[in-house]
């Protein structure tokens, strides 16, 4: 996304947090009509012809193996906009936690991405890679223009991680075999911005919390008919 965009969504959804009760649970109010919506409707998904293209055994996952809803995310751990998204997609899990998945597939748009992913990997080889995903997304806007993205790697040796084996770890064959996967998946899926998001194969084409929850209730009911 460009500096404008992510600004924008930014806004949007740290407004949204303040209802973020509404979007797991109906409320009785009718929503204002706006200038958005009463404009021509747009389609929500676009179904991809090879779902399992989108999952790897490489890739970080939480929630079950088995669970009949997955969310594959296009993620860029620079991107504002997926820091912003992040405390939604854990409360889907939270409320859906047999039945939904999170898949993360890394996307290099950003400077920095590249280095912090990396630790990721690496904080993931050493069982802490939520923890660490956590912290770095935290404080995110200290390293977020920084090349060496120091407070990213302060901020998850703080988490437990061992940083000397880290950074001998960080360059592995394993790792540098996951990001290029990574992005030749996010060229064939023609990725232009993070987060990109799909539910069961389709891809969520109306961007924002609520539009994701709704697919995966969609998704949801549609595997227990």
């Amino acid at each position: 996304m460009n500096r404008r965009s992510i600004v924008v969504v930014v806004c949007v959804l740290l407004i949204a947090a303040f209802g973020a009760a509404v979007l797991f649970k109906p409320q009785p109010q009718q929503p204002q009509i706006t200038a958005s919506t009463v404009e021509e409707p747009t389609p929500t998904t676009e179904t991809v012809k090879n779902e399992q293209s989108l999952v790897h055994f490489h890739s970080p996952m939480f929630g079950p193996a088995d669970a009949p809803v997955t969310i594959v995310e296009f993620f860029d751990p620079s991107c504002e906009a997926c820091r912003a998204f992040y405390p939604f997609v854990k409360q889907i899990l939270a409320e859906y936690p047999d039945e939904v998945r999170l898949v993360l597939r890394y996307t290099l748009f950003h400077q920095g991405s590249e280095e912090v992913s990396r630790i990721l990997e690496a904080a993931r080889l050493q069982n802490l890679y939520e923890p660490v995903l956590e912290a770095v997304l935290e404080v995110q806007p200290a390293w977020h223009d920084d090349p060496e993205v120091a407070k990213a790697w302060e901020a998850a040796e703080a988490s437990g991680l061992d940083i000397a084996r880290a950074r001998e770890d960080i360059q592995s064959e394993r790792i540098n075999a996951i990001l290029e996967r990574d992005m030749q998946d996010v060229q064939t899926f023609d990725i232009r911005a993070t987060p990109t998001f799909f539910v069961n194969g389709r891809q969520l084409t109306k961007f924002g919390p609520e539009p994701l929850l709704r697919l995966v209730q969609e998704s949801l009911s549609d595997t227990q008919k």
